[in-house]
């Protein structure tokens, strides 16, 4: 266990006393710990380590992350030298005062994710509008990158069409609209308390005058990217579809020429450098962990001492939040431990629908404040920030864990259950 624990030690140190604005101290400490995790490796050779290693840097899923990156960067960089980002603010403060804008973002996040179901999709789409709210309001960019986020893991954790929604009910053995009532009591009234926090924190801040004569035409690539998410078209296809509208847009506007589109787009894709390889680290180190039974260990010590029903709700949290820690992916970490959870819910009478919320709830609280999970990366990326940098500021994620534990400390009759084996 000792790559993890290097991994949480080092990050504990950089979240103290770094508050940059790059993700680059976030990769060597990945970097240091790969070694770690490298070294740990016993009875065999160099070489297998390494493959063993570089098994998990290259996975699918992995592999499939890093083309999400390239083609974000590179729409998010064109469509800033189109001027689209500038446009699409411009409209919004038009329609949107700048004391609304802050929960604005939340509720947009929140009602988008809900029709998406993907957190990071939401993030591709509304980043670019967020980053130029706070530059054209002066609010702190981690802050309003923080609401986009947040908001994210709302519709992550409530939406039908959303992988840890449909795979948590699939691993309990419950209907998708019975467990989404059941987070929905938790979720809503926690989206509603920040959401009035985004209000008063906002209701100080002014916006520079927008162009009453703005350019609508350059929020063309912006919308669609949103529309066709919405629709539920593959992710990499909405990227492309956004890259090939910006240039087309932007060569009959005038905004560039050919040559500085892929120079625009070559920036932005070297701008996700970073958080490729800290992707691929991630992958790595965590496959190595698993190679060495790092993650069955702690599993199964979770669950050794479980006595009622009490504890039972909080070691499938805690089987989950850990195996979350370890994949860096919400779904994964459901389905690793799901069939464990519902052995567990089974032995102490859980309801079915509660266990799945607890399964769903808690990755996507934890997920939401991972620095290295894939939606606080992108988000890092796209607005120029270091993903650190975000974790103070995501008060829905915070909340949704602290409810959950109160909800788990707060239930009634809970005396220890005989165990039926």
């Amino acid at each position: 266990m000792s790559p993890i624990a290097t991994m949480v030690a080092l990050l504990v140190v950089l979240s103290i006393y770094s508050g940059g604005v790059s993700n680059a101290p976030l990769l060597m400490i990945f970097v240091l710990t790969a070694m770690v995790a490298v070294i740990s490796l016993r009875g065999m050779k160099f070489t297998e380590r390494v493959a063993i290693f570089s098994q998990g840097a290259g996975s699918r899923d992995l592999l499939l992350m890093v083309w999400i990156f390239m083609l974000a960067g590179a729409f998010a960089a064109s469509a800033r030298e189109m001027g689209a980002a500038d446009a699409t603010v411009n409209l919004t403060l038009q329609f949107l005062p700048a004391r609304f804008a802050l929960a604005g973002l939340f509720i947009a996040a929140c009602l988008t994710s809900l029709c998406m179901g993907t957190s990071v999709g939401t993030i591709i789409a509304l980043m670019p509008i967020a980053t130029g709210v706070a530059e054209h309001t002066q609010m702190s960019v981690p802050l309003v990158v923080a609401a986009v986020v947040g908001g994210a893991f709302f519709g992550d954790n409530l939406s039908f069409i959303s992988d840890t929604t449909i795979v948590s009910t699939q691993s309990q053995g419950c209907r998708l609209s019975d467990k989404f009532r059941f987070n929905l009591r938790m979720a809503l009234p926690i989206a509603v308390i920040v959401c009035v926090m985004y209000l008063l924190l906002g209701s100080s801040f002014t916006a520079q005058t927008a162009e009453q004569n703005a350019a609508w035409w350059k929020v063309l690539p912006y919308l669609a990217v949103i529309i066709c998410a919405a629709a539920g078209v593959n992710v990499l296809i909405v990227l492309t579809i956004g890259n090939i509208l910006t240039c087309v847009t932007g060569l009959l506007d005038g905004s560039f020429d050919l040559m500085t589109w892929i120079q625009s787009t070559l920036q932005g894709v070297m701008g996700m450098s970073e958080l490729i390889l800290i992707s691929m680290m991630a992958g790595g180190i965590f496959a190595v962990i698993s190679y060495n039974g790092g993650l069955d260990y702690i599993m199964n010590s979770i669950t050794r001492h479980v006595q009622s029903r009490r504890g039972a709700e909080l070691s499938i949290c805690a089987l989950v939040a850990f195996a979350n820690i370890c994949t860096a992916n919400n779904t994964v970490a459901i389905l690793s431990v799901g069939s464990m959870a519902r052995r567990i819910a089974e032995q102490f009478d859980i309801d079915p629908r509660r266990s799945a919320s607890l399964l769903d709830t808690t990755s996507c609280a934890v997920q939401g404040l991972l620095p290295y999970g894939a939606q606080l990366l992108m988000a890092s990326g796209l607005a120029g920030i270091s993903a650190l940098s975000i974790v103070p500021y995501l008060y829905y994620p915070m909340l949704l864990a602290l409810v959950v534990l109160i909800t788990i400390l707060l239930r009634k009759n809970q005396q220890p259950v005989v165990s039926n084996q």
